[in-house]
């Protein structure tokens, strides 16, 4: 054999080698042994826990109060709250059409027979505050803002 066949032999050898170590060896996904390599492990197995995800929060409670024949049914309801807290009022009707005011936070809402008007807000100032039918001229509900 000559020089420069004995180059290309080696050459060629070498190509091969590089070649086989690249396809043969091990994965970084793969255990040390290879695809066909058998692994013992004396270690526990590890389980994975999913968590639900967390209920959607409830909705607002409205302190509510209903209209029939254009009066309060039960009287006249009394609701309390602390300065700085947000108030949230309902209120329903069957069949009375009318406006309702807060007076003392100046908030009105035109209230449709059938349905219903809210009102959600801070409340920012204490006393007593009357909640009407504003045409009527009739007292649904008091809200009473205490010091917070």
């Amino acid at each position: 054999m000559t020089g420069s066949s004995r180059i290309v032999v080696l050459l060629v050898t070498a190509a091969l080698l590089v070649v086989a170590f690249v396809v043969l060896a091990p994965k970084d996904d793969e255990p040390a042994g290879g695809a066909s390599g058998t692994v013992t492990s004396t270690a526990p197995a590890q389980t994975t826990t999913t968590q639900a995800a967390p209920p959607p929060a409830p909705a607002p409670r409205y302190d509510s109060v209903r209209v029939r024949a254009g009066k309060p049914v039960g009287g006249v309801k009394r609701i309390e709250i602390e300065k700085g807290e947000r108030a949230r009022i309902e209120v329903r009707s069957s069949d009375t059409e009318d406006e309702v005011h807060l007076h003392g936070y100046d908030l009105s809402k035109q209230l449709p027979a059938g349905g219903r008007v809210r009102f959600a807000f801070e409340a920012d100032a204490e006393g007593i505050f009357e909640l009407e039918l504003e045409r009527a001229g009739v007292q649904i509900a008091e809200l009473v803002v205490e010091p917070g």
